[in-house]
């Protein structure tokens, strides 16, 4: 699987100068961007490749002959290509949509939609994304299917022995985060599938979190669907991949109608066009797809285990430099962890905290984080959440705790 490889003689200083934005300021301040759980910054080359396709390939793709036609579709397809190797699967099972919200519709509204009934239970679990939980809401008030929610151990892992005693014969399919983007807990998805798939429960994974953290192995998971999405691994926005068994996708009427995903239409009737075709109707993002190819390239020559590596090795530097600060609590210690703390301060709104930070430089997400039965269950209604990159470095840590101390003190 490309993006796998692992070299420890790698630059990251150069890595970093790879990044543009990261050598602006912030109120005239240097930035420091915490903030890559909710959106990955892009390289040079990223940028440049959806330049260099607007400035010399725009056009339509699977609709014209010309160069430039043939050109769009080439670029096009051979993200789909890139997309498909880094992510261990065949590209006629990889669905290109918007992103994880889309592709998780998709399944719901064309795979479950026509299946569930009442009696069926969808099982999710309490660290849920809301695209992991209103789409089955939604599929859950038409088709009079229920669901039951997974509860969390005190460190935020998943409570496994629960969601296998959960795993009922009425359960008709299991949603779960591969990486929770408030807690950062890797859940163990390859060991959940394998028991799901004993039982006949299909899996739908939300791997919007760990991809841009880990080496991620579809093939070797298990699941039945897997959803990502572009710009938190560096690609453009609007970019995302849907991959689905082969199986899946043909019994899986299409979501959208219009052009591109037909062979034939006659008013008396249409014929769709082949997986993964048929679930992209209407012109895509064409150049973001080419900047989110050039995206996995560039992960792929840095290798996702030197990534994974780097990140945890600057987790524990925050870690213990957070655990430092009086009356700040972080959420979610679980041992198999991503480079995401969701922290509070005691008698400090988060919203005034990141305020504080952001006129420091610091760029930190303060919220509930699209997880509010998440942080419910966690007796707080908001939290502050510093998401680490490959592309950060240890000074950063540094200032961003010189900040966090001295905004305490202007809070305290």
């Amino acid at each position: 699987m490309d993006g796998t490889r692992s070299d420890t003689a790698i630059d990251w200083a150069r890595v970093r100068a790879d990044f543009p934005i990261l050598d602006r300021q912030v109120h005239g301040k240097p930035l420091v961007y915490l903030d890559s759980a909710n959106t990955g910054q892009k390289p040079d080359c990223v940028i440049a490749a959806v330049d260099d396709f607007y400035r010399r390939h725009n056009a339509n793709v699977s609709r014209a002959v010309h160069a430039l036609g043939s050109e769009a579709t080439a670029a096009y397809e051979g993200a789909r290509g890139k997309l498909a190797r880094f992510f261990n699967v065949a590209a006629d099972e990889l669905v290109l949509c918007s992103g994880t919200t889309f592709a998780i519709n998709l399944v719901a509204y064309s795979w479950a939609l026509p299946r569930l009934q009442p009696g069926d239970t969808i099982l999710l679990t309490r660290m849920e994304h809301h695209a992991n939980i209103v789409p089955w809401q939604l599929i859950a008030q038409r088709t009079g299917a229920t669901i039951r929610v997974v509860e969390l151990l005190p460190d935020g892992s998943l409570d496994l022995d629960a969601l296998f005693t959960l795993m009922t014969p009425e359960v008709r399919l299991l949603g779960l985060a591969h990486v929770s983007n408030v807690l950062g807990t890797v859940n163990p998805v390859a060991a959940i599938c394998k028991e799901a798939a004993k039982r006949g429960i299909t899996t739908v994974i939300d791997g919007s979190q760990a991809a841009p953290h880990m080496p991620v192995d579809i093939a070797a998971l298990g699941c039945d669907f897997y959803a990502a999405t572009g710009h938190k691994i560096s690609g453009p926005t609007g970019t995302g991949v849907l991959w689905a068994r082969r199986e899946h996708l043909a019994a899986m009427p299409p979501f959208l109608g219009g052009g591109e995903m037909i062979k034939e239409v006659r008013f008396d009737g249409t014929v769709f066009n082949d997986a993964p075709h048929k679930f992209e109707a209407g012109t895509p993002n064409i150049a973001g797809f080419v900047g989110l190819g050039a995206a996995v390239d560039y992960l792929s020559a840095i290798g996702m285990a030197n990534i994974a590596a780097r990140e945890q090795d600057l987790l524990a530097h925050a870690t213990e430099e957070l655990s430092n600060i009086d009356g700040l609590r972080v959420f979610g210690t679980a041992p198999d962890k991503a480079a995401v703390i969701s922290f509070a301060i005691d008698g400090t709104h988060s919203h005034d905290l990141a305020t504080l930070l952001d006129l420091e430089g610091v760029a930190v997400r303060s919220g509930q984080h699209c997880a509010h039965p998440l942080l419910q269950s966690l007796g707080v209604g908001t939290t502050c959440r510093a998401s680490l990159a490959f592309y950060n470095n240890h000074a950063e840590i540094e200032a961003f705790i010189v900040a966090l101390r001295k905004v305490h003190g202007l809070l305290g």
